[in-house]
């Protein structure tokens, strides 16, 4: 069985949270019949179970959303539950959460610093960019809240990094942003494009362009790359890093193939991708199908393999062994149904690459340089630690003064 791991929508596309840009709050429309969505403690049950027979290198749980802490503190207590009964001794199973965390108190913090959740916190900036779109129920912003919502994530030392959107109006703020976030001590950032389109494949107004989702990351990075390299994590920075010097594609727009992850709905539907929540697109459901039948679907497989059917543009570029030809929602949008089509951000990364690939093969170089110094010290400490036993008739490394063959050797 290929190695998977889940990205569960325990309460599907509800929120607490209206963000103007929000993709997934209208997958409320696949279960119409429901006004309220939450995972059933049955299907908790199962997918726990079932998941942990698999046999994988991690057992990956990531919590999302919709907003999922809406599922309130004891769904995540019956969570820890259910993986310590079905898990086995030595099982490697992490948690992770994606939340605007406004929902998160005391409680529910300790239990996430307990537990060893790391969780990415929306975040677009400054009150004045993340105010825009991202909204409350009341249409007002969630900038404060989602700061004191930090605040009580530091008092309860819970791991967390910052997820913020690139957006039509963040595009042109990239240092100011960076500098925002370094400033409050947040060190682990994440920066995620927004693109949207509608039916008519017409971006909507809070899309990024290609050349200004270039513009952003090369701004980024000059400032990131002046002081920052050993102090800040952005999690693209280090996704390039991994490849040049591992050659480990560890975020999936970078992978050869879209069969990653599954994404489990509320009440156990499975999906490929959480950009490809479509009703022509379900797997089945994890409380009636097994993972080998779910994993081995046609349709899975399909959904997969056109990541790798780019353009011949993408085929001649100097660039796609980094980046695969790129997100496969970023080619295929609106009515456009081919996944030769180029990506919405193609000039951006093109950009970008031109603008930073240099200076991230000096740094790949370094790390690698740095290991083997490392390795080799470690290979020299080991060697003076050993014992130096001058054959059967030297004395005794224990220091007791015999020989060593009239010793510990007997």
């Amino acid at each position: 069985m290929q190695n998977f791991s889940l990205l569960i929508k325990p309460t599907s596309a509800d929120c607490n949270l209206k963000c103007s840009y929000c993709f997934y709050l209208k997958k409320k429309s696949l279960y119409p019949n429901k006004k309220q969505h939450r995972m059933s403690d049955k299907t908790l049950d199962n997918m726990v179970s079932s998941f942990l027979k698999t046999k994988q290198q991690n057992y990956a749980f990531g919590w999302q959303g919709g907003e999922p802490t809406m599922m309130g503190l004891e769904f995540f207590e019956k969570v820890i539950e259910f993986q310590k009964y079905y898990g086995r001794s030595g099982l490697n199973v992490s948690n992770g959460l994606q939340t605007n965390a406004v929902l998160i108190d005391n409680k529910m913090a300790a239990h996430f610093a307990k537990y060893n959740y790391l969780l990415g916190v929306s975040l677009d900036g400054p009150a004045q960019y993340h105010d825009k779109y991202r909204l409350n129920l009341a249409n007002e912003g969630s900038h404060k809240d989602i700061i004191n919502s930090i605040g009580i994530l530091k008092q309860n030392n819970v791991e967390f990094n910052i997820l913020s959107m690139i957006n039509s109006t963040t595009a042109s703020h990239a240092k100011e942003i960076y500098n925002y976030m370094t400033n409050a001590d947040f060190n682990f950032l994440q920066f995620i494009p927004c693109v949207e389109f509608d039916m008519n494949n017409k971006p909507l107004p809070f899309t990024v362009s290609g050349p200004a989702f270039g513009e952003f990351l090369c701004n980024l990075f000059d400032v990131w790359y002046e002081n920052d390299t050993r102090k800040v994590s952005i999690r693209l920075f280090d996704s390039i890093l991994h490849l040049l010097v591992d050659n480990v594609r560890n975020v999936c727009h970078f992978g050869k193939d879209c069969r990653q992850y599954l994404v489990v709905e509320h009440n156990g539907d499975i999906y490929p991708c959480d950009f490809f929540v479509l009703p022509s697109l379900k797997l089945g459901n994890l409380n009636v199908d097994s993972w080998d039948k779910l994993l081995s679907s046609p349709k899975y497989r399909n959904f997969g393999l056109k990541k790798s059917e780019y353009s011949a543009k993408c085929a001649k570029c100097k660039f796609i062994n980094i980046c695969a030809g790129e997100c496969l929602k970023h080619r295929l949008y609106g009515k456009i149904t081919d996944p030769k089509n180029v990506s919405w951000l193609c000039e951006g990364w093109e950009m970008f690459f031109e603008h930073t690939l240099d200076r991230f093969t000096k740094l790949a170089t370094t790390i690698i340089k740095e290991r083997k110094e490392q390795e080799e010290l470690y290979r020299q400490q080991a060697t003076k630690q050993a014992p130096q036993v001058a054959g059967r008739n030297g004395p005794c490394p224990c220091g007791s003064g015999k020989k060593y063959k009239n010793c510990c050797m007997v």
